[in-house]
């Protein structure tokens, strides 16, 4: 049971971490592309919003294998 909670932590602690990477790569891009080209600004903020939110899937599908493995798989392990 240690080991699969090591490995559960291990999948949403790098999940989110890889994730807090992305945003802030993401976020740096948007000012980075507002300040060269200040006309496309808003067409950038939209498509920054529609790849935040498919980046955000990236941490919950760990966290929702995590619990499947915390709760499933351990417990049928164990008995």
């Amino acid at each position: 049971m240690g080991l699969a909670l090591i490995a559960v932590s291990l999948l949403i602690g790098l999940g989110a971490a890889g994730t807090a990477i992305g945003f802030g790569l993401l976020g740096g891009k948007l000012l980075e592309g507002s300040a060269r080209q200040p006309e496309m600004a808003p067409m950038l903020q939209g498509k920054m919003f529609l790849i935040a939110g498919l980046l955000d899937a990236v941490p919950m599908i760990g966290v929702g294998i995590g619990m499947y493995v915390l709760f499933v798989i351990v417990p049928t392990l164990a008995a």
